[in-house]
């Protein structure tokens, strides 16, 4: 593999890894009481500003239950898996709907309904930007110190550096929603036409 290879695959796995933790629902702490790499550590890996050993990577690799090749993007295209939901830790369920390949990258989430009222969401920030938009049901999204329900059909978008977190607003039913995210800030980019004016044709 040529220098400039290795480069691009060094920079493009930061953001592989971090794909791989968000599907599985795992939080920097845990992969980090699970392996024994700082949180920080973590993060500037999977920012890109720190490149990871090859100790980490296999560490990692084990944590995550993926091969080396995937997460080098070496292995070969598989059929997006959308059989079963993930569950993380707060019994939230996450369904990949992309292999991540580079660039953005979706799923759908499913929060479990509630039967007491929330606390307020907790919140993290991270690099990227975020687009979601609410399927079913209402949903808190704590945005700063902002407060914000949304019930379907409405959409939010946001930086992700912002602090963030979400919760079932209920009590009521579970709340379905869709993510897009962009690890390295990348947007929706709109394409419809431009509205036409009265009269034209």
């Amino acid at each position: 593999m040529a220098g400039d290879d290795v480069a691009d695959t060094l920079a493009a796995m930061g953001p592989r890894l971090r794909a791989v933790r968000e599907r599985r629902g795992s939080t920097l702490t845990g992969v980090s009481c699970a392996t024994g790499i700082s949180p920080s550590t973590l993060s500037r890996i999977e920012t890109g500003r720190r490149k990871p050993t090859l100790e980490v990577v296999l560490q990692l690799a084990k944590e995550y239950g993926v091969s080396l090749d995937e997460l080098a993007g070496t292995a070969p295209a598989a059929e997006p898996r959308t059989s079963a939901l993930r569950r993380s830790g707060d019994d939230k369920a996450v369904l990949p709907l992309t292999r991540y390949v580079g660039g953005l990258h979706a799923h759908k989430h499913v929060l479990p309904a509630v039967q007491e009222p929330p606390a307020r969401p907790r919140q993290a920030s991270h690099d990227g930007w975020e687009w979601l938009c609410v399927l079913y049901g209402r949903l808190w999204l704590a945005l700063g110190d902002q407060d914000l329900v949304l019930s379907a059909g409405d959409v939010a978008e946001f930086d992700t550096r912002s602090p963030h977190g979400v919760a079932n607003a209920g009590p009521g039913g579970p709340v379905e929603y869709l993510i897009m995210f962009g690890p390295q800030g990348e947007r929706l980019r709109p394409r419809t036409p431009p509205a036409r004016g009265p009269g034209a044709r």
